[in-house]
């Protein structure tokens, strides 16, 4: 398409989940709802970890910071998303579009890098008792939490920098609940054959390497486990990986669907179902 025969979009309009004005109002109090456990959860998780000395342990450590990532998250998706619900299209600026995208981005992928670093810490835990101390160290533990945000950041800025090589024009309206990449790839009246496939690497590198992190930590673990003659030993170690694995599969799962996947392979309407899931539930 050629740009000069069209108005530069200065604004992108959100048309959000639906239309429907019941359906907006029981989705605006069911997503505040969320949102507001979400924060309050997250950050008594935050306050918990910290003040409490029992909890001083790279694993809480790793959690707390686990649930800043998911604050940050949320708080990137849902504010313009409940505004939407009340004003049935939320528009926002082309700048405002590209940092909601790179906020979203940047904890998005330093959530998968801390689930990475809290299976490895699993696995030193359960296999390597003896050598946690040293091998889960405070300059450790701060190093692999500095290395999830850097990683956000470069995974940001391959977004964000694709989508600032992008010129839109024409339609400005974005059919999804936020400025995901891919909903904007169809708006742009640039070529993108090539930048359409850059995020998709960047992240699919990413979530093979925290994917192989995980599972080779998680079959050492297993292993481990099954060698334990204990019933309680077997249970206890279980225990304490099974909400973590929990999460990771959800997780991983939602963002393989969404970055990773040909996009002819699924539709916006299913793109947005399982955003919600990533984003804000």
């Amino acid at each position: 398409m050629d740009p000069g025969n069209h108005t530069t979009v200065t604004e992108f309009i959100l048309l959000g989940l639906t239309n429907d004005p019941t359906l907006c109002v029981m989705f605006f109090v069911f997503f505040l709802g969320i949102y507001i456990v979400t924060l309050l959860g997250n950050i008594s998780i935050i306050n918990l970890v910290r003040s409490c000395p029992q909890l001083q342990t790279p694993m809480y450590m790793f959690l707390s910071h686990l649930a800043f990532v998911d604050i940050g998250y949320s708080t990137s998706v849902t504010p313009i998303m409940l505004i939407g619900f009340i004003v049935h299209g939320a528009v926002l600026s082309v700048h405002a579009c590209e940092a909601q995208l790179c906020s979203v981005v940047t904890f998005g992928t330093a959530e998968c890098f801390l689930l990475a670093a809290m299976a490895y810490d699993r696995y030193v835990a359960i296999c390597s008792p003896l050598l946690y101390s040293t091998h889960m160290s405070s300059q450790i533990c701060l190093l692999l939490v500095g290395a999830s945000y850097v990683g956000g950041c470069i995974n940001a800025w391959t977004f964000t920098g694709c989508l600032l090589n992008l010129s839109f024009c024409g339609a400005n309206q974005i059919d999804h609940f936020f400025c995901d990449f891919s909903p904007l790839l169809k708006l742009s009246c640039s070529d993108v054959s090539i930048i359409g496939i850059i995020p998709s690497i960047s992240a699919g590198s990413i979530i093979v390497v925290t994917v192989f992190v995980i599972a080779v930590s998680y079959i050492y673990i297993l292993i481990t486990i099954l060698k334990m003659h204990s019933t309680e030993g077997r249970h206890k170690a279980f225990s304490t990986c099974t909400s973590h694995l929990t999460a990771v599969t959800l997780y991983y799962g939602t963002i393989t669907f969404i970055y990773v996947m040909p996009k002819s392979s699924y539709s916006t309407k299913q793109n947005r179902i399982v955003s919600l899931f990533y984003t804000v539930v």
